[in-house]
């Protein structure tokens, strides 16, 4: 039994990973990255308290806006190692000028859901963000867990500007629109602060690098950083002369 299920566990991780490809390679749409000037963002995923006390706070220290990717349906959920942020801390991202992006409502792995569901999904997120701010003709979005879907992509593509996974690359040249590289900052602390290295990539050769986190905490989640790091990645950016914007204004950029 046990052997069968190791190769039951290894088949779905093929799976998953020839699924992965296909969503990466196979675009509904594509985006022309040709940047002459570096361009930095900075978002974060399920939007832990931190990421709204130190991450925004830190971003707007330095002048820049941010990306929080919220899914409904964790708000003020209590975790062993994490609070998520409230109504009222969406709110405030909002009103500080942050861009709300979305997540799904339910936190789901989203090719595991019918169409029926996913659409239903995305329908209910949607109206609690457009409860937080004016409503947002369309919004961008990040894949939780960074795992797209090659059947929704239409889907992704006909609602939302982008879509972001993960991958560790930066954004050059044609590009999926509906699955933008993501770089994540994370655990082990050296490796999150050896991101400046990416900094620098972008600067060398323009491009637009989109990172990823969760909280920005000094005892963080094997998912976050400190605030020193995150404070030292955001400086470095600055003062390199990137572009530090949020993904609905980085896109605008881009495009134009």
């Amino acid at each position: 039994m046990a052997f069968l299920s190791k190769v039951s566990d290894k088949l779905e991780y093929l799976r998953d990973r020839f699924a992965e490809r296909a969503v990466r390679t196979l675009p509904a749409s594509t985006l022309n990255v040709a940047c002459r000037r570096p361009v930095v963002s900075f978002t974060f995923d399920d939007v832990p308290c931190t990421a709204l006390s130190a991450g925004a706070r830190i971003l707007e220290e330095n002048a820049v806006r941010g990306t929080f990717y919220i899914a409904g349906s964790l708000l003020n959920r209590v975790e062993p190692d994490r609070n998520i942020i409230s109504e009222e801390g969406c709110r405030e991202l909002a009103a500080a000028g942050h861009e709300l992006g979305c997540h799904t409502f339910g936190h789901e792995i989203v090719h595991t859901l019918p169409r029926r569901s996913l659409r239903e999904s995305l329908c209910r997120n949607a109206a609690l963000l457009d409860s937080f701010e004016p409503a947002v003709a369309k919004r961008n979005f990040a894949y939780p867990y960074n795992q797209g879907s090659l059947r929704h992509r239409q889907l992704f593509a006909d609602r939302y500007q982008t879509a972001r996974g993960g991958g560790d690359r930066i954004n050059r040249g044609k590009v999926n629109r509906g699955f933008l590289w993501g770089m994540e900052i994370r655990q082990p602390e050296q490796d999150a602060l050896a991101l400046v290295r990416q900094i620098d990539a972008v600067v060398k050769e323009p491009g637009w690098l989109v990172f990823f986190t969760h909280d920005v905490s000094d005892t963080p989640t094997p998912y976050g950083c400190t605030p020193s790091t995150f404070s030292t990645l955001v400086r470095h950016a600055v003062s390199s002369g990137c572009l530090v914007l949020p993904v609905r204004d980085a896109l605008q950029h881009v495009e134009s």
